[in-house]
């Protein structure tokens, strides 16, 4: 049974809005591991950028660093995203669940957008 307020089963709703499910796990088992490969070098580029200010290098350099490591991670999140669709949303819908999967996929692009 949804908690108040969620319409998602086993889910709850935080101070900030945000659902929480429990018991459910991401859908993402078939690009597991390109998603760590991602992860691992953008790990590496975050410390490439911690090692460039410690150098002082210089500003505009160190933004567009930045502004590759953030390239990175968004698109991460553009994989988690089309994965969480394809599984969760399409096994959803098909459950007889589409409104409540529809409205929950709205928040998340919303929060994921930053907007």
């Amino acid at each position: 049974m949804p908690q108040e307020g969620t319409g998602i089963s086993g889910a709850s709703r935080a101070e900030d809005g945000s659902v929480a499910t429990k018991g459910r796990k991401g859908s993402y088992q078939a690009s597991k591991e390109e998603l760590a490969a991602r992860f691992s070098r953008l790990q590496g580029q975050i410390s490439g950028i911690a090692r460039m200010v410690e150098e002082e290098r210089y500003c505009p350099d160190v933004l567009t660093q930045i502004s590759s490591a953030v390239a990175a991670l968004e698109k991460i999140g553009f994989i988690l995203l089309r994965e969480h669709i394809a599984n969760c949303v399409v096994e959803d819908v098909a459950r007889g669940k589409g409104d409540e999967t529809v409205n929950e996929l709205m928040a998340v692009v919303h929060r994921f957008a930053g907007r």
